[in-house]
């Protein structure tokens, strides 16, 4: 845990010394048509929690204004259907309006009788807790920011998830009861609303969201679940995001992208709210939710190189810990993982990128990610 904090002072350095960089030290990204694509194509992905995934994908970039200043804005809506028997329509938005002076960003998404792996939550689980758990779950997530100053914004978030129709359909690998049910039933039984409004703070002075060459992400916010808010549980959450992209060499051929993630819970938290370790984004090679406890700490650096024509290679490894209380981020062993890559540039002009991803974590867990879009 030494490691995670004194890489996560080492970030919030950087970042720092990133707010300080004068606007015109970082070159400004070309003005380009405001033509955006709203014609969906089929997608095909794989990850170790869905199986093979086929469906629709609709993916506009798009400039508002004709001002260099402002990057691009991006949204992505998805509808698919996986091997798995799992369902989900996905829409994701991240706007700049012009000059940058408000920034809105959000999820809407909905899961139809969305079967899962559940392991219990702790640092200590192991994959023989592994039981199969059901549900369908709502989530709408906005956040409005203004800028205050140049990449410095500062505003609100409502996060709203409604999960209902939970069914465990299988007990553990050895035969045990799925440890959900040790959770209180009104976490499995009728419908469990989560709700809640908060403050959020975030510098990002990237060259492009989509898939950075240089910049830094600072993310701080907060999101307070309350009786008054509408929200079954009243817990509080906090979380801190912290992101460097820095070139290693003269050229944008080798770029290095580190991240440092925190996630914090107080008061009583429902297990699918909780903190949890794995999936597509963070610690690959680990099952999403294959750890997950009320906090979470975690570090992950990723080596993107250009190989040729439209072809990235990558290569990264990443650390992580969850744990009841801030004390027992230390125990249980920190969870590591490592993989390389191959990432195919499908829309040059933004730097969207397909990525092909093999992951390996301890205990012989292991997967294959093909998803769009860098991990983060």
């Amino acid at each position: 845990m030494r490691f995670l904090l004194s890489l996560l002072v080492l970030m919030l350095v950087r970042v720092a010394a990133g707010a300080q960089t004068p606007d015109s030290a970082r070159p400004a990204p070309p003005a380009r048509p405001n033509k955006p694509s709203f014609i969906p194509f089929p997608i095909l992905f794989s990850q170790p929690e869905t199986g093979v995934g086929y469906g629709l994908a609709v993916l506009p970039v798009y400039r508002f204004g004709a001002d260099t200043l402002t990057r691009p804005s991006n949204a992505r809506l998805l509808l698919y259907r996986t091997t798995k028997g799992q369902s989900a329509v996905q829409l994701t938005h991240n706007v700049f309006t012009p000059g940058e002076r408000f920034l809105v960003s959000g999820e809407l998404s909905y899961y139809y009788d969305f079967p899962i792996n559940y392991y219990g939550f702790g640092p200590r689980t192991e994959l023989a807790d592994k039981s199969l758990i059901q549900y369908r779950v709502l989530i709408f997530n906005q956040r409005g920011l203004r800028r205050l100053v140049p990449h410095l914004f500062a505003g609100l978030q409502y996060r709203l998830t409604n999960l209902s129709n939970v069914l465990v359909r299988e007990g553990t690998d050895d035969g045990r009861p799925s440890p959900l049910l040790s959770r209180p039933a009104r976490e499995y039984t009728g419908s469990t609303v989560s709700s809640g409004l908060g403050p959020a703070l975030l510098f990002d002075n990237r060259d492009n969201i989509l898939s950075a060459f240089r910049g830094n992400y600072l993310e701080v916010s907060a999101l307070f679940n309350g009786r008054a808010l509408g929200s079954d549980n009243t817990f509080s959450r906090y979380q801190l995001d912290a992101r460097y992209f820095q070139p290693l060499f003269s050229s944008t051929r080798t770029i290095l992208a580190v991240q440092v993630l925190a996630q914090l819970h107080s008061g009583y938290v429902p297990f699918r709210e909780l903190a949890n370790l794995g999936g597509a984004s963070q610690l690959r090679g680990y099952f999403e939710g294959r750890f997950r406890d009320r906090q979470l700490l975690a570090a992950q650096a990723e080596v993107r190189h250009h190989l040729f024509w439209r072809l990235n290679g990558a290569v990264f490894g990443g650390v992580g810990q969850v744990g009841d209380g801030l004390d027992e981020l230390g125990e249980g062993g920190l969870k590591v993982a490592g993989g390389a890559g191959l990432r195919f540039q499908f829309n040059r002009r933004d730097r969207l990128n397909a990525r092909l991803d093999y992951g390996v974590g301890r205990g012989g867990s292991s997967g294959v990610y093909f998803s769009i879009g860098e991990a983060f």
